[in-house]
């Protein structure tokens, strides 16, 4: 019977397969998503970016940052209607300012330590190891319904995942967060207007096919839809703060060699939990310290030790003014890795979208933008099951978690349905 059902999956791999290249095939050279996005012409700060005495500042700031925009074409373009494109171009390549305290920064500083180091009297094992060998993941041999650094939660685990998604989410929502469910497919161009670069060399991005429509991508954060969803709007001063949240599936192209990343530290998809906030600019460095407080106590309260690290210029994103850095301790790897971040990004993206608010004299200005990462499942799986392994290699469930657990307390050897190494050999058509 087991060797029947087995036979039944593979062939209906085999035909799911097929009848993708199938449709694949009927849909080439055909639009199957017609929309035409109409994207605002962005607002950038051209009374400081083409002041010829903020030159040298700027060109600093490029400089201790990662050495992308070029400041002397912007002042070589400005002013010249007949270079009005080449001027966009070059304005968008610019990145946001950096706050004082972190210019002279030539490596991470840490901030602060929290919580204390769990204590062994056992090798604690690496996440890997010690979930393989409870059989709660799988990560190879999956077949053809996933590629490359793909992987499988079974049983305890994929309910562990379920329970952090639905803490996280409680957790925001009684911090004043909105809660949204986001497509995961979006324009390029709000993915570029967000800051990040998606036809370089080393782009982070998946791009669909254009068979797909006019230019789509695969989200890598719920950020960007969040922000595409306030584009072109003009918020009330009574909105502000507005705190919006969303759990999404989030894809990046990246891929890592290093040993440290190994596992399901760095993959191409995972599940997160992201906070995004739009702010008055008097405020914004209040939310930002507000965002982060809410990181610690996300983490303190799941009994992790961690360490909060002000990022250096040459950290940050085109759109970063400001970020900071969890790392999380796992054991079992005798490292700190991180777990979240949270970005303060002031009116560069607002500026690229047309995203303001009606002050309450009447004037309307650019919200700042911030955003935080409130829970990444796959290195917060690996921080708590390495810090909460036992010395026979079982996993005690986070009291917090239990409840959401249906008062699980400790995640055993699985006994999920038998899930074979599948071999599986791509025919070309």
């Amino acid at each position: 019977m087991r060797f029947k059902i087995q036979k039944c999956f593979e062939q209906l791999c085999k035909l799911r397969y097929s009848r993708l290249h199938t449709l694949s095939a009927e849909v080439s050279g055909r639009t199957i998503t017609g929309t035409k996005l109409c994207m605002p012409e962005p607002e950038y700060n051209t009374d400081f970016l083409c002041n010829p005495a903020n030159r040298d500042i700027i060109l600093n700031n490029i400089k201790k940052r990662k050495g992308v925009g070029d400041i002397d074409k912007v002042l070589e373009y400005s002013g010249k209607p007949d270079k009005r494109e080449l001027f966009l171009q070059e304005l968008s390549k610019i990145p946001n300012c950096s706050h004082p305290a972190i210019l002279d920064y030539d490596e991470p500083k840490l901030l602060k330590e929290c919580g204390k180091k769990a204590e062994y009297d056992f090798e604690p094992k690496e996440f890997t190891e010690l979930v393989t060998d409870l059989k709660a993941i799988r990560s190879e041999k999956l077949g053809p319904i996933a590629g490359q650094r793909s992987y499988v939660l079974l049983g305890d685990l994929a309910e562990l995942e379920e329970a952090l998604v639905r803490y996280t989410v409680r957790k925001l929502m009684r911090h004043g967060f909105k809660l949204l469910s986001v497509p995961d497919i979006i324009p390029t161009q709000i993915i570029e207007r967000c800051g990040l670069i998606t036809n370089g060399d080393r782009t982070l991005v998946y791009n669909l096919d254009p068979c797909y429509g006019d230019d789509y991508s695969l989200s890598g954060t719920a950020e960007m839809s969040l922000a595409g969803k306030l584009m072109n709007s003009t918020l009330s001063y009574d909105e502000l703060p507005l705190k919006l949240a969303a759990v999404s599936r989030c894809y990046r192209a990246e891929c890592s060699s290093i040993q440290d990343e190994r596992g399901i530290y760095r993959v191409h998809q995972f599940t997160k939990v992201e906070m995004f906030v739009c702010s008055e600019p008097c405020y914004s460095e209040k939310v930002y310290q507000d965002l982060q407080d809410i990181q610690e106590e996300l983490f303190s309260s799941l009994g992790l030790h961690f360490q909060v690290i002000d990022m250096p210029p040459f950290e940050l994103g085109a759109p970063a003014y400001r970020k900071c850095d969890v790392e999380g301790w796992m054991p079992g790897r005798k490292l700190y890795g991180e777990l979240s971040s949270c970005s303060n990004c002031t009116d560069y993206q607002s500026r690229c979208l047309n995203i303001k608010y009606r002050t309450k004299d009447g004037d309307v200005v650019h919200v700042h933008t911030l955003n935080g990462t409130a829970c990444a499942i796959p290195r917060m799986l690996i921080a708590l099951c390495e810090t909460y392994q036992t010395k026979h290699h079982r996993i005690i469930v986070p009291e917090q978690l239990v409840s959401l657990m249906k008062g699980k307390t400790l995640i055993k050897k699985q006994s999920v349905a038998s899930m074979r190494s599948y071999k599986y050999k791509q025919k070309l058509y």
